[in-house]
């Protein structure tokens, strides 16, 4: 017997067997620590996914949390400074109610000045902040951005009308200093005056797609508000935004919704429009000048308005759109065939002559009609049949008591 123990004379092997009795060889285990390795990366990486996940929802927690927070918090009231009283302020509410409250600390004091706008705390009235002026949205976007593709070439029949516009706005703002050496005041307003569908509208655009001014465009019921006060602080805040952006020209359509005269006897509703006409009269003709502002109003019932918006100074010059004459309705039905495919046989002058009393919008028609017909039965232009027919057909809408004449809804 050798010095060896008993072990080493055993068979060695390359398997190792486990507690349950169960051999792996080394490729095996090697195998199973990879695949191992390989699920382990994988859980780790779910791990960092879920985390940042999880993350994410938190943040989201917390901003809708903010949210439901500001909901809950209660309404704010908008109020305007009237007087400062050593740490103290004098402000009305909106409801038109004036109290005198605490300021907050953080508030800078130059900021605290009287009229300025001021968020009020809905149980203590105290101020919170200073609002930033800003104006209504009615006056903000009364501002035509997009000049009017109209031009006076468009408008037939109107060439006195288009000279005394000329005079009257484009004048004064393109060459001020030559009122200033003939020592004259330039007009202030322009009323254009005239039956529905003349025109009036269109002139005023093509006033503002021939000046680099400002363009205002409002119409007359939109100042026309349900409190009182109200209308006039519009019309106040549409002067104060032509001032800011002059050269500026204001256009006022359909200005007898609040221009009409003033009576005695009236109701709630009335006052508050005779309210927001004795504005408009103040910001005419009153202390703060006009100047580079200039107003243009348009109306079919000239008779409705208050004779103080007439008198000059406010509407220095009142510009009649009348009916176009023979020569005018050839004229308007030249520019609006320019781009028509009509016969070489129809006859302009004719169809001015038997279209007498018509209005331009009523010569559009005219147009409109005959080239449906002319579309209806397949013909590549407009004949005088087709003429003759449109003709026919707005004759006998002028003489139904409903699309006739509206004059004769008020006789």
């Amino acid at each position: 017997m050798t010095g060896g123990t008993e072990a080493d004379d055993l068979p060695r092997s390359d398997k190792i067997q486990t507690g349950t009795g169960t051999e792996f060889g080394l490729d095996e285990l090697r195998k199973k620590y990879s695949e191992l390795s390989e699920l382990s990366q994988q859980l780790l990486t779910e791990k960092l996914f879920l985390e940042n996940e999880c993350n994410q929802l938190k943040k989201r927690v917390s901003r809708l949390d903010d949210e439901i927070r500001n909901l809950r918090t209660p309404p704010l009231i908008i109020g305007h400074i009237q007087d400062i009283i050593g740490n103290d302020a004098i402000v009305r509410s909106s409801n038109g109610t004036i109290f005198r409250v605490s300021v907050n600390s953080r508030i800078e004091h130059d900021l605290l000045k009287p009229g300025a706008r001021v968020s009020l705390n809905q149980d203590t009235l105290s101020i919170i902040e200073v609002l930033s002026d800003s104006w209504d949205p009615l006056v903000s976007t009364s501002e035509v951005i997009v000049k009017p593709s109209v031009t006076y070439g468009e408008i037939g029949g109107m060439d006195v009308q288009i000279k005394q516009l000329k005079q009257s706005v484009e004048l004064p703002l393109n060459n001020p200093h030559a009122f200033i050496n003939m020592g004259l005041e330039p007009p202030k307003g322009v009323l254009l005056s005239g039956p529905p569908g003349t025109g009036k509208t269109m002139l005023a655009k093509a006033v503002a797609n021939a000046t680099d001014a400002t363009f205002l465009g409002i119409v007359g019921s939109e100042l026309a508000q349900k409190y009182i006060g109200e209308g006039g602080r519009l019309v106040r805040e549409l002067f104060d935004l032509a001032r800011e952006k002059a050269p500026s020209i204001i256009f006022i359509d359909e200005i007898d919704a609040i221009g009409t005269k003033r009576m005695d006897t009236s109701t709630s509703g009335d006052r508050e429009v005779q309210r927001t006409l004795m504005q408009l009269l103040a910001e005419l003709d009153g202390f703060e000048s006009l100047e580079n502002v200039k107003v243009i109003a348009a109306t079919n019932r000239p008779e409705l308005l208050d004779k103080a918006l007439l008198r000059p100074g406010r509407f220095d010059r009142v510009i009649d759109v009348g009916l176009p004459d023979q020569a005018g309705r050839k004229h308007i039905l030249q520019i609006m065939t320019k781009n028509v495919p009509i016969s070489r046989t129809a006859d302009l002058e004719y169809l001015a002559k038997k279209s007498e009393g018509f209005s331009g919008a009523e010569l559009k028609a005219l147009i409109l009609e005959s080239g449906m017909l002319a579309i209806e039965e397949s013909s590549k232009e407009i004949t005088d049949s087709h003429f003759e027919s449109g003709l026919k057909k707005i004759l006998d809408n002028r003489s139904d008591p409903i699309f006739g004449d509206p004059s004769g809804l008020y006789g």
